[in-house]
């Protein structure tokens, strides 16, 4: 392989997802010299790919619309929720933080949020709130990007409608009442005629949502603060200064369109690979429901290898598995591809919650709440099937509800069902005995479930699971159905079938990090130079599940947190600085909902650049994890699954 010169900068930040750009954008509008490294030919890794929101207890959003919350709510909650996982320095470093890093980018970067003010958490354990909790990323144009936007990673396609994102809301509101309001079948002729308009021009929508929104603003800020940006660029190596084992990390090995560089960063290394979702090695070692590692579908981009994960052991860093569970569990189905391709993992996210559908066993029973999260449907699945046999799902509709409301990558009226037949993708029947004998479900223990369910589901009940009865529920279901938004039965053929398998929105278990987002290695001890963000680092809720977000928000909050502490900035003294930056910069403020000119984004963006100090000071946290000594609260009545022991 040919070798080239050496690279210099003072940060050197391995991924592009969330994590690691927001570790970049805050170094480097500490002056500092940045490089980002992403092993893919496209930037933006699994946040890309994901709804964009962030679980930010207290932000600002939050407390310009009047919702103020007791200050030690947020902590009981997660007392409640993460048990002995509850990790006392990361939650102060996340509730503490989190809200004046929404401040940092929205003072100082093209970053601009929404609220999720509606958005309840998951459960309803004391400290839980119905919203307040949430922001996501405004919608963004893409032709800010200019030739940036041929370089961020696209939305995944089977979520998308011919290539153009939905974001949640209204926005998707709008296209489930097409077909019965005339207000949103207008909103949906405009938003089409806008994509065929920029497919033509552009070759994809210029209208960034959810995830893809929140990489793109990223980009736009990184490129605005000269941050060099490499993609088909993989890190091989770490280098180290003096002792290979206890030097400080200064660099790492990295082969760039297929030439090997060494890259010399004089502050540190940021591991942000996006966790090992597709190391199939490491699945088996740590999903304990398969042994071979294989029977595992994730959503995450097949880049996500556990590249940083090895780096870092390779530098003395300590793998932590000890978690709940090991991943983000979600329901998926496999949709088929043509011309030999593999299938890709659909996620399951919205239509469960919906009036008029069920999961059921290959027994043909139910054994979950549907509209619960996907993390708690997949748990309940592990655990309700016998070791030995396939863990897999099906969920059944009739025609109503699929017409209706789609089911998985099916889409609902005015497409049509047979193309999905016809790949094999969605079960057809005209009654529920014979779907269940084309799917390999119990047609008894189907036909007596429905009866059953039914039975109560004309009422708004569900007494076997109380589906509708928590406030994530009903907001996931359909508010123009009553009583119960998520129930209805299930009365009239013909009925459909999509087969449901265990998968993921990415990987919970890490390398261990200390409140800072430092590195330790098996003593508890920071590893020099050396910090992790994002899925690289061990989940700070322990594995547990407690809200939407709870992945992108502490992603998107250590990575600041990181890009301080090698900036040698305290976090008081940012502070500091951002509020003298605002008052002399004449700041655009964001207001909730309210949308940003491109020319105020780049006013706002070309202001208040701190300089960076002439050295780093250490930043002060703790070396050690510390652990509250809890007792532990079910957070939900789903016990968890797939830990090894």
């Amino acid at each position: 392989m040919k070798h080239e010169p050496i690279l210099e900068c003072d940060v050197l930040v391995l991924g592009s997802g969330a994590a690691g750009l927001s570790a970049a954008v805050t170094a480097a509008t500490h002056g500092l010299r940045v490089m980002v490294a992403e092993k893919a030919d496209v930037f933006g890794g699994t946040s890309a790919w994901s709804g964009g929101w962030m679980w930010i207890p207290g932000n600002p959003l939050a407390r310009r619309a009047g919702i103020v919350e007791e200050s030690e709510a947020s902590r009981t909650y997660l007392r409640n929720e993460l048990g002995t996982h509850y990790d006392a320095a990361k939650v102060d470093a996340l509730l503490d933080h989190g809200p004046a890093m929404i401040e940092f980018f929205e003072r100082h970067t093209a970053v601009r949020f929404i609220d999720g003010n509606r958005i309840p958490d998951f459960h309803t354990t004391p400290g839980a709130m119905s919203g307040g909790r949430s922001v996501c990323a405004m919608p963004f144009d893409g032709r800010e990007l200019g030739p940036l936007i041929g370089r961020l990673r696209p939305p995944l396609d089977v979520v998308t409608l011919k290539g153009m994102a939905i974001a949640s809301g209204q926005d998707l509101a709008h296209f489930f009442n097409a077909t019965r309001s005339p207000r949103s079948a207008m909103y949906v002729l405009r938003r089409l005629a806008a994509f065929a308009g920029h497919k033509l021009r552009h070759g994809r929508s210029m209208r960034l949502v959810n995830g893809n929104a929140l990489v793109a603003r990223l980009l736009k800020s990184a490129h605005d603060r000269a941050v060099d940006l490499r993609s088909n660029a993989k890190a091989v190596a770490l280098l180290r200064e003096g002792d290979a084992e206890t030097g400080r990390v200064t660099g790492a090995r990295v082969e760039i369109d297929g030439v090997a560089h060494e890259v010399h960063a004089t502050r540190g290394v940021v591991l942000a690979c996006g966790g090992y979702p597709h190391d199939v090695a490491r699945r088996a070692q740590t999903f304990a429901y398969t042994r071979s590692g294989r029977e595992h579908w994730s959503a995450a981009p097949l880049t996500n290898t556990g590249d940083g994960i090895r780096l870092g052991e390779a530098a003395g860093a300590h793998f932590d598995a000890s978690l709940e569970t090991p991943a983000a569990w979600a329901p998926v189905s496999l949709v088929p591809r043509g011309n030999g391709e593999p299938p890709v993992a659909f996620p399951h996210l919205i239509e469960r919650a919906k009036p008029g559908v069920i999961a059921v066993t290959r027994g043909g029973q139910r054994f979950v709440n549907e509209a619960s999260s996907y993390h708690d449907f997949i748990n309940a699945l592990i655990g309700t099937t016998p070791a030995g046999e396939e863990v897999c799902a099906w969920l059944i509709c009739d025609h109503r509800f699929q017409r209706r409301y789609g089911l998985g990558f099916s889409k609902p009226f005015p497409f049509p069902t047979g193309p999905y037949r016809r790949s094999g993708y969605l079960q057809r029947a005209d009654s529920l005995a014979a779907l269940a004998e084309q799917c390999g479900i119990d047609p008894r223990g189907l036909e007596a479930t429905v009866t059953a369910y039914n039975s109560y589901a004309k009422d708004g009940f569900d007494p076997q699971f109380h589906k509708g009865s928590t406030p994530y529920n009903r907001v996931q279901g359909d508010a123009r159905h009553a009583p119960n938004p998520c129930i209805a039965p299930l009365e009239r053929g013909p009925f459909y079938a999509v087969k449901l398998l265990p998968g993921s929105l990415g990987t919970f278990a890490g390398l261990a990090t200390d409140a800072a987002a430092r590195v330790l290695d098996h003593a508890g001890r920071p590893v020099p130079g050396l910090y992790a963000v994002g899925n690289d680092s061990a989940s700070m809720m322990g594995g547990c599940y407690p809200s939407g977000g709870i992945t992108l928000g502490p992603a998107m909050t250590f990575g600041y947190l990181a890009g301080l502490a090698l900036a040698g900035i305290t976090r008081a003294e940012s502070t500091r600085r951002s509020v003298s930056a605002q008052r002399g910069a004449h700041a655009v403020q964001a207001t909730p909902g309210a949308q940003v000119t491109p020319s105020a984004q780049t006013t706002q963006g070309a202001h208040a650049v701190p300089t960076a100090p002439t050295a780093p000071t250490a930043p002060t946290a703790q070396a050690v994890l510390q652990t509250a000594q809890t007792k532990p609260t079910p957070n939900s009545t789903i016990p968890s699954q797939g830990r090894i022991s």
